[in-house]
């Protein structure tokens, strides 16, 4: 990273909203990185009714007719599967989508809310006001502007399907044997309004349960105008707070949501 770069992200971080409440943007020549994203591969896990997955194609690799090495390839995804953005316009009509969505909302201190021993009893828990407040007793209030992550434990049985997704099963009838954990419409509605956060992640493949029907929790934030990440990974590795989080999306025009590239930055 050069100098120039490290001082406009520095400047960028010092900017993001929140900050009278948030820790001070942290030196990112001293920092530590926390990568939260699952690499993209032929593993990397989508919802059930995506048959595909992501593809990568071989264009060139290997020496030549100049004498010198290349490679370059093609690849195929849907918008959601891995690590990715769910824009407010995956569900709310009118709302940001992917390349719209602020970067003030995307560049943010965060806190880690762990309910991994809930998840661990209910695999389909969904993630309470209860929750939440045991979070905030515990640790002080969730500052505004910051990125919520709920680290159900999950991500540790990627990319299991059966263990992560609750089914091997694909196509539309495996919807119906979905059994992740998830945030509650509640939970997500007080967030919004409350704690007017700048986006929520989760370390399953929705943020909503996977037993949801009607999908309330991602219809609140994006009614809302607040994003969401999921199927990020490494969350058991950050603090309660005290860090900040970047999560950048490829920039699609028009899009819904996108592969993402997520990490920590902790002091």
């Amino acid at each position: 990273m050069t100098t120039t770069t490290r001082l406009s992200l520095v400047f960028l971080l010092a900017a993001a909203p929140g900050c009278a409440t948030a820790p001070a943007a942290p030196d990112l020549a001293r920092a530590r990185f926390v990568e939260l994203t699952h690499p993209f591969s032929r593993e990397t896990l989508f919802w059930p009714t995506e048959e595909e997955g992501f593809v990568l194609e071989p264009v060139f690799k290997g020496t030549t007719e100049g004498g010198y090495h290349y490679e370059a390839n093609r690849f195929r995804s849907a918008e959601h599967g891995g690590t990715h953005l769910d824009a407010p316009a995956h569900f709310a009509e009118g709302g940001d989508t992917t390349d719209a969505v602020p970067l003030e909302r995307l560049v943010a201190p965060a806190v880690r809310v762990d309910v991994r021993d809930a998840c661990a009893r209910d695999r389909d828990h969904a993630v309470s006001r209860a929750d939440l407040a045991a979070f905030e007793a515990a640790h002080g209030a969730i500052p505004p502007g910051a990125i919520v992550l709920l680290d159900t434990g999950f991500a540790e049985r990627w990319p299991d399907r059966v263990r992560y997704l609750g089914t091997a099963e694909r196509g539309a009838p495996a919807t119906a044997h979905l059994h992740f954990p998830g945030l509650s419409a509640q939970a997500a509605r007080w967030l919004a309004e409350e704690r007017r956060i700048a986006a929520v992640g989760i370390d399953t493949a929705s943020i909503d349960p996977g037993p949801s029907r009607d999908f309330s929790a991602h219809r609140e934030l994006a009614a809302h105008g607040v994003p969401a990440f999921e199927n990020l990974a490494s969350l058991g590795d950050l603090p309660p707070r005290n860090f900040w989080m970047i999560a950048l999306p490829m920039r699609i025009a028009g899009g819904s949501g996108g592969p993402l590239r997520a990490i920590a930055v902790l002091r």
